[in-house]
């Protein structure tokens, strides 16, 4: 019960950490996303539309050009009428005061002068005098026009009907009566008596022409919803440009208001979620071994999220072109650590996540999907560093070629390419040729082992192999026919040749440590002589343990030491046990001292080393080289495999074993040279 508890527990806490893998790389995706996407429509006016033909989704406003605004504004401000105060009182004190000081008369001038310079200094008063530096600036438009307020009427007199303070004094002392007295005149400052009675309405006037700029029309039209604005390949006239223009300015407008931006998060996260837990539900239906395996599901969402999330950034700050991501390296990883399927399933994901934020989706879907099926197809099997970089000269080309096919197709003019997108994508295959220190650091990361890493390991030279050819040459040469056996069924059924071979070359690593005890290295002297049936066993059993040790003393990877430990499985030292059981039948046994301590393969590859390991150990012992002889062996040695439940927690089949079983066959039958019996010929 116990047991069963303890499990469930477990079952249920690698849902819970899926479920926040998963709605976590939802989470940044959505938050990287772009609200406002219209800086990635590039609009050049002059030139052919190169997107495709664009339909107003909504009635908007076509606003006018700022230039034509300004215009309007600066023939507003022309017309614009300031609002001046006329004051009754400062020409009435001023005309008082000029009777109060020269109410005697005025020296050398006859009395009849005071009545006259009152009268006019009344006249002048009435039709108004303004401060001379804002009479200068209003006076240079002829037809300029000024509102004077006198109580609560307002009326539009022209400037010119006006006087300033130098011109009203001007006119006073040019009068025809007062001429001959203008000496006499001038000693009177009667400048003093000639001031400013209409006065500046800062605040009226300010206010009145914030109305008028306020009611100047910002559009000229309305763009209805559904209306045709310009097909793919048009010309982008003046008028089109406004247009386009006018339903970006409204998109953004429109994207501010709280309601529609709750619509648009809203429309992101349906979006992302859908595409995100499609690829979740496909490795948990057809690859449970990845979905199930916390490195592998990790490494495929911290890429799908790293690069949709800086394809988002770069669409929202408008950085360079989205064609410089290197996206096929997300491919490339997953295909040399997993499979062209999950490969596949990853980058379309991220390449139709990615699309949503761009204006211009299909040709990116176009350009990036090829790129992927280019890389997966390249690097089938990756054996060497030169794969990569003739796989980045292939995404390269490919995508220039696929680029240039639609632009054809849009414009059919060879003459007006747009060659910085294909300078965005010779940066890209570039930044691809870093692919092989970037899946150095992906391999270590997630602890994936590469191809490349396997070969580097099958090195001869490598330190442990060295050590095994020079102290157990004959565990070294049977590692050798078991990798060459092993690879022959991995290619016969779909397997990981590679590593079986490499898992093969060190499955007995741990034999150098005591090589004389097994038979392969053994030349005369039998170290078993003298020694009980179980600690025969227990040193032949030690060479799993042993090898565990060396294989953490190296720091090899976990995939080849579970070679290491599922080789013999959890199998018994059969020769030392029946031994064991036949000479002292009457002692119990306790079978745990001849067993491995395991466990048994969970991987087809590690089911197909047991197997060839096991088949090439007894091949030794045959007596007579016969095809009869081999098939007996093998069919005997793989069935008790089978029977006994070795391989119930691998995905084999038996399909898979009777594969391996001809190919056994066949290569032993190789390897051994059996011929046909000739006849011998009967004596007369």
């Amino acid at each position: 019960m116990k047991r069963h508890l303890t499990k469930e527990s477990g079952y249920w806490q690698r849902l819970l950490v899926r479920f926040f893998i998963v709605v976590g790389t939802i989470a940044l995706i959505v938050w990287a996303m772009p609200r406002d996407n219209q800086t990635n429509f590039k609009i050049e006016r002059g030139k052919p539309w190169r997107y495709a033909d664009f339909t107003a989704p909504f009635d908007f406003p076509i606003y006018k050009t700022e230039a034509l605004i300004q215009k309007e504004r600066d023939s507003l401000l022309r017309s614009f009428e300031p609002y001046y105060n006329y004051n009754t009182l400062i020409g009435a004190n001023h005309v008082k005061q000029f009777l109060q000081d020269y109410r005697d008369g005025i020296p050398e001038v006859p009395s009849s002068c005071v009545n006259i310079i009152t009268n006019l200094l009344t006249h002048l008063y009435a039709k108004g005098i303004m401060n001379l530096s804002e009479y200068n600036s209003l006076s240079v438009d002829s037809s300029k026009m000024v509102r004077v307020v006198i109580g609560k009427n307002a009326s539009s007199i022209p400037v010119k009907k006006l006087y300033s303070t130098v011109r009203a004094y001007e006119l006073l002392m040019s009068d025809e009566h007062l001429a001959p007295y203008h000496d006499q005149l001038a000693k009177c400052n009667l400048n003093d008596y000639v001031v400013s009675n209409l006065i500046y309405d800062k605040d009226r006037s300010d206010a009145s022409l914030e109305d008028q700029l306020g009611s100047i029309p910002l559009a000229v039209g309305v763009a209805q919803r559904g209306e045709k604005i310009i097909d793919r390949g048009d010309i982008v006239s003046d008028e089109t440009y406004n247009i386009l223009e006018s339903y970006f300015r409204e998109s953004q407008r429109r994207e501010k208001d709280n309601v529609q931006l709750s619509y648009v998060i809203l429309g992101e996260i349906l979006y992302v979620s859908l595409f995100v837990i499609c690829f979740t539900v496909y490795l948990w239906i057809f690859r449970r071994d990845y979905y199930e395996n916390p490195r592998s599901i990790a490494m495929i969402y911290v890429l799908l999220t790293l690069f949709t999330v800086a394809a988002s950034l770069m669409v929202s700050h408008t950085i360079l072109h989205v064609y410089i991501m290197p996206f096929a390296m997300v491919p490339i990883f997953i295909r040399v650590f997993m499979d062209s399927r999950s490969a596949f399933m990853a980058h379309t994901t991220m390449v139709l996540i990615c699309a949503a934020v761009l204006q211009h989706p299909l040709e990116f879907i176009a350009v990036e999907e090829i790129a992927g099926i280019v890389a997966i197809f390249s690097l089938r099997e990756l054996s060497s560093r030169s794969q990569l970089f003739w796989a980045a000269v292939l995404i390269t080309v490919t995508t220039m070629l696929v680029n240039l096919s639609l632009w054809w197709v849009r414009s059919g003019d060879i003459d007006q390419i747009d060659y910085s997108e294909y300078n965005y994508l010779l940066i890209s295959g570039i930044v691809l040729f870093c692919s092989y220190p970037l899946l150095y650091i992906v391999e270590k990361t997630f602890n994936f082992t590469s191809n490349i890493t396997l070969i580097e390991l099958s090195d001869m030279n490598k330190e442990l192999l060295r050590r095994m050819s020079e102290v157990a040459p004959g565990t070294f040469q049977h590692s050798i026919q078991v990798g060459n056996l092993a690879a022959e069924i991995a290619n016969k059924i779909g397997a990981k040749s590679q590593l079986v071979r490499t898992g093969a070359l060190y499955h007995d690593i741990g034999k150098t440590e005591n090589p004389i005890y097994f038979t392969e290295n053994q030349a005369g002297m039998n170290p078993h002589e003298g020694k009980t049936y179980v600690e025969s066993a227990q040193m032949l059993i030690s060479h799993v343990t042993e090898g565990l040790k060396l294989a953490d003393k190296y720091n090899l990877p976990q995939v080849i030491r579970e070679f290491i430990a599922t080789h013999h499985g959890l199998g018994k030292t059969k020769y030392f046990y029946v031994k064991q059981k036949n000479e002292f039948p009457e002692e119990p046994v306790d079978d745990l001292l001849f067993t491995y301590p395991g466990p048994n393969p969970s991987t087809k590859e590690q089911a197909i080393l047991m197997m060839a390991d096991s088949v090439e150990a007894a091949s030794r012992s045959i007596h007579e080289y016969t095809e009869q002889n081999i098939r007996d062996v093998v069919t005997r040695i793989v069935d008790a495999q089978v029977e006994e439940g070795y391989f119930r927690d691998c995905p084999i089949t038996f399909r898979d074993v009777e594969y391996a079983k001809t190919v056994l066959i066949e290569k032993l039958k190789t390897i051994y040279h059996t011929r046909i019996s000739y006849p011998e010929l009967k004596k007369q």
